[in-house]
């Protein structure tokens, strides 16, 4: 291991603390102050994209006279994470294997109130001329088979640094507060270990529920755009 590397970095920490989990090469540990500037430059990524929702949210709120969006939240993926999907996906555990092939290691989360405003930001975001979209996955029009719902995006922005300029992808998830709710509950129920035999009766609920979730979000829109009509005949 490299002498002069910070040992309170948090892919040093992850290794030496959870040594069972996953095993971290002596190569990516010895690019631990590369991976930390890696981790920096994602940091700053997600801090570009950020902005540029904000500044759509502030607009749109003036314009329609309400915000689409309620909530963002973010994230950059932990080092074990990172290794272990590498390792799951047998490409080398290297920073530069990191960089070259996870699109998810920066991640925002964007929460709206319909779902006309999913598309609506979606459509205004990656229409801005420094923004190169890599993929779209819709599973709103298209759910995954355990109900699952969200719009999907991975973009390329540009970061300018003091030396260099560099394009960084980020995940973009846009959902509504509904379709969060249920993704959240997904996600816990899927790391209980003591459910046993009744895993396949709580994923055909969440199923389910997923279904009557969509359904309750079309009403929601469907009232929104109806007292919209009623207030415009209104103002004439």
């Amino acid at each position: 291991m490299n002498m002069n590397m910070n040992p309170n970095s948090e892919l040093v920490q992850s290794a030496v603390n959870v040594p069972n989990l996953v095993q971290v090469p002596d190569a990516l540990i010895s690019q631990a102050q590369e991976f930390q500037r890696a981790m920096m430059m994602y940091t700053c990524a997600i801090r570009e994209v950020k902005t540029k929702l904000e500044v759509l949210n502030d607009e749109l709120s003036i314009k329609n006279q309400r915000n689409p969006i309620e909530m963002i939240k973010s994230r950059v993926k932990k080092p074990l994470s990172i290794v272990e999907k590498l390792q799951r996906r047998n490409l080398p555990v290297t920073l530069e294997s990191m960089m070259n092939n996870l699109d998810d290691v920066a991640g925002i989360r964007v929460i709206c109130s319909f779902v006309d405003d999913i598309y609506a930001v979606a459509n205004m975001l990656v229409s801005q001329d420094d923004i190169t979209v890599i993929a779209i996955k819709d599973y709103i029009k298209n759910p995954k088979s355990n109900g699952y719902r969200s719009y999907h995006l991975i973009i390329e922005i540009p970061v300018f640094f003091s030396e260099e300029k560099k394009n960084l992808r980020v995940e973009v998830q846009i959902r509504t507060i509904a379709m969060d709710f249920w993704a959240s509950l997904d996600h816990q129920l899927k790391y209980k270990k003591d459910i046993g035999a009744a895993a396949d009766e709580i994923s055909e609920d969440l199923r389910q529920c997923a279904e009557v979730i969509a359904a309750t979000d079309q009403h929601m829109l469907q009232i929104r755009k109806s007292i919209e009509e009623k207030s415009a005949r209104q103002s004439k």
